[in-house]
């Protein structure tokens, strides 16, 4: 498909994905960042890569959307802990352990080959290795999550989670006791300039630097639901959702995810008074403590406000039962 597009004078100074975003044949800024990466973006005739490029009154954007490929991902029979469905999306509780979508590592096994076994008619647009994800936990997150049906459902989905009018709330267990009940963390993301697979935090002054994204804002809301010796058990209220969000805040508060591998450090040989059954409790919770127990958003159909909850699993209730009990 190709476009042609003139920018009217009230367009005039928006970031270009942004532009071609709020056209109504790009259903996310995914996706018009994908198509500024691999060339499909023309300004005035020219090329343009970068997404964050000023647009201007009276300019010309030119645009060639490809046709979407079949799907690559192969239907595959797996555990579904179906909370809702209808013909427009599924709501799924997610086990701990399981990627939602195809990437390096995991070609099979995902939460995307078992729904395709469960039901042939996803969405298309979330990309050929990601039919029907509008949002994802990482694999070793428990907990609730939406997969659109039509791209209808899709976009409606995307936008709600663009303009961070759905509710999430997770339950986490982290290491220290925090001194207040509740705090509020804004701090923004953006990746690690070493460990290219982290996330860290970046100055708000930095957010863009010659032309490119350093990061984007994030806000985490946290409250402390119950008390321990050395740990406590929180809930986390997210007003964005940023790749490892509430990870990253709650270990720059000094707080960090119990289990956590890639940014909570185990204070374990530091605690003298700890049993050592609870330390091969703990030694045994191969995961980051964090579980997605709530999610709201309106119906992408009927509008209707829709609210889901999820209890923490076994294995995070055994790791709550052992804290709780040395």
């Amino acid at each position: 498909m190709d476009l042609q597009y003139l920018i009217q004078e009230t367009e005039s100074g928006m970031r270009l994905d942004q532009l071609l975003t709020s056209l109504d044949e790009i259903v996310s800024r995914t996706q018009a960042q994908r198509l500024l990466k691999f060339g499909n973006v023309l300004v005035n005739g020219k090329p343009e890569l970068s997404p964050s490029r000023k647009v201007r009154t009276g300019q010309e954007i030119s645009l060639t959307i490809p046709p979407l490929e079949s799907t690559k991902v192969l239907p595959e029979e797996g555990e579904l802990d179906i909370l809702f469905e209808d013909e427009h999306l599924i709501v799924i509780n997610k086990n701990a352990g399981v990627v939602v979508h195809q990437s390096a590592g995991h070609p099979s096994g995902t939460l995307v080959n078992y729904l395709l076994h469960h039901c042939q008619d996803l969405s298309g647009i979330g990309g050929v290795l990601r039919p029907g994800i509008v949002h994802r936990l990482d694999k070793d997150t428990s907990g609730i999550l939406v997969v659109a049906k039509t791209d209808d459902a899709h976009q409606n989905l995307s936008e709600q989670f663009k303009e961070h009018s759905v509710k999430r709330q997770y339950q986490t267990m982290v290491w220290g006791v925090p001194g207040k009940d509740h705090g509020v963390i804004n701090a923004a993301l953006g990746r690690h300039p070493v460990r290219r697979k982290d996330m860290s935090i970046v100055e708000i002054d930095n957010l863009v630097e010659s032309g490119k994204e350093k990061g984007k804002y994030a806000v985490t809301h946290w409250r402390v639901l119950r008390r321990f010796e050395f740990s406590a058990l929180l809930a986390c209220r997210l007003e964005t959702g940023r790749t490892h969000q509430i990870r990253v805040h709650l270990t720059s508060i000094g707080h960090p995810v119990i289990g956590d591998p890639q940014y909570g450090k185990s204070p374990l040989k530091s605690l003298p008074s700890v049993s050592a059954e609870l330390s091969q409790t703990i030694a045994n919770f191969r995961r980051q403590a964090l579980h997605a127990e709530i999610l709201g958003f309106k119906h992408p159909s009927s509008g209707e406000w829709l609210e889901y909850s999820a209890p923490i699993p076994d294995d995070f209730q055994q790791l709550l039962k052992a804290i709780q009990h040395d």
